[in-house]
């Protein structure tokens, strides 16, 4: 079936529109011609009543006559301007001469128009306006999107990351489901993300909240609905696996979606169809699903909160991300990594990290994880320096070493020295050693084995 070329573009219809004008005939001849057209399009007839909808709701576009009661629309836009709440605007008069002109196109109008005027004038400078602002917003979104994926790179070298890096690029290339499980803030957003740019599927990477929509909406968000399918519904919208055809739909929080919806997920994932809200129609689709969870999927399904079917289904893959505390020896990049990026974000200066910053940031717990990690360096560029108070962990244990060795030692062998001496300081507790060390167990055991070949024996 054909298309015109308008009707394809969606962004259009979503236009808000408000006018403004003391004139009842022309509110009411604008709004019925826009209409037509646009999503929202209200009126008003005194600043004070377009500023009480303003309140309300964003505007892309605002036509306004010059001559108001009270306040001329050009002193209103400049004030709007001040405030940093940028509509598009078309000021309109029957009563400007040369200097009004000049004066609301240097007060940012996209245009002039005098009164009287024909409708196809109008809707000519309307479509130009929304033309523009439709460039800004997809060139916004393009400049978002690069900007995320310059910063998106994996940080870590430790060997639980190394072990998620390597299972991303197996799974990557193929369609199988992926379920991630890890705790808050610990970047299962971002492993999905890297799952979808590694894949080479062209469409584009759709994230959703699945706890943050309201129940009874998710259906119609994910799958789409008719017209006439529920009260409000006027015509018929595209739901979220439509949006996603041909790239990945990423289903976070997934623990939190209803049974209901799980039921529907489950038949969509077996099926590759879809069935918007108050259609018989099923529409096949081409999305690879990924999911995410801060919960155990399986104790859930344990208490009856999550589909057993549904479980199986998803978890053909699994990736499970682990908590910062359990890679402290990433954390040092990860640091200078935000350090740079955040300090690019805010146009200040760098943050110089001490060495017993850095290992007071190891040492700390990261309930938060890397969420946790990057908002304190943020709030430490703020201030200019990392505050003092921050740091509320204090050492595991009181270690005081003999000063000095001898200076011909080889770095390896300091390093050996060290290493051995924290580990005797616990008592031959790896664990214990590893954490104060900033390393991994496994890497302790890596280095143990590598210097004495697993003969040395300390306890676990």
């Amino acid at each position: 079936m054909s298309q015109r070329v308008n009707d394809m573009k969606p962004l259009p219809s979503a236009v808000s529109v408000l006018i403004v004008d003391d004139e009842p005939g022309m509110r009411s001849f604008l709004k019925k011609a826009l209409a037509k057209k646009f999503a929202l399009v209200e009126t008003a007839s005194s600043v004070e009543d377009a500023e009480q909808l303003r309140s309300r709701c964003h505007f892309d576009l605002l036509i306004v006559d010059i001559r108001l009661p009270g306040r001329s629309g050009i002193e209103w836009h400049e004030a709007l301007n001040d405030q940093e709440r940028r509509s598009d605007i078309i000021f309109m008069t029957g009563y400007a001469d040369m200097d009004v002109a000049i004066k609301a196109l240097r007060a940012g109008a996209s245009d002039f128009i005098m009164k009287p005027f024909h409708l196809e004038q109008m809707m000519k400078s309307v479509d130009r306006c929304i033309e523009r602002r439709l460039l800004k917003r997809e060139n916004l979104m393009l400049r978002r999107e690069v900007s995320f994926n310059q910063s998106s790179t994996i940080i870590g070298q430790s060997d639980a990351m190394s072990e998620v890096k390597d299972i991303i690029a197996r799974v990557a290339p193929t369609n199988a489901v992926v379920l991630i499980e890890g705790e808050s803030g610990t970047g299962k957003e971002l492993v999905a993300r890297q799952l979808h740019t590694l894949s080479g599927r062209q469409g584009p990477f759709v994230a959703v909240n699945c706890g943050a929509i309201a129940p009874e909406l998710l259906e119609s968000e994910l799958f789409g609905h008719s017209a006439g399918a529920f009260t409000g519904a006027k015509g018929n919208r595209e739901g979220l696996f439509s949006f996603a055809s041909t790239g990945t739909i990423f289903l976070d929080e997934i623990g939190e979606m209803p049974l209901k919806m799980q039921t529907a997920l489950l038949r969509v994932l077996e099926q590759r169809t879809i069935r918007p809200v108050g259609s018989e129609k099923e529409i096949n689709i081409d999305v690879r699903v990924l999911a995410a969870t801060n919960r155990k999927l399986s104790e859930e399904v344990a208490e009856g909160n999550f589909r057993r079917d549904l479980y199986y289904r998803l978890n053909v893959l699994e990736i499970v991300v682990p908590p910062l505390r359990d890679r402290p020896e990433d954390i040092v990049e990860l640091t200078h990594h935000f350090t740079c990026q955040l300090a690019a974000e805010l146009g200040v200066k760098e943050v110089v990290w001490s060495h017993e910053d850095l290992l007071k940031l190891q040492q700390h717990e990261w309930p938060g994880n890397i969420r946790e990690l990057r908002n304190m360096i943020e709030r430490c560029i703020l201030l200019g320096k990392p505050p003092a108070e921050y740091w509320k962990t204090q050492p595991k244990a009181e270690m005081v070493a003999e000063s000095g060795y001898p200076l011909q030692w080889a770095l390896k062998d300091v390093e050996r020295d060290h290493v051995t001496r924290v580990v005797d300081i616990h008592g031959g507790n790896k664990s214990a050693a590893a954490r104060d060390l900033g390393v991994s167990r496994k890497t302790l055991d890596r280095k143990y084995k590598e210097w004495f070949g697993g003969e040395k024996n300390i306890e676990a």
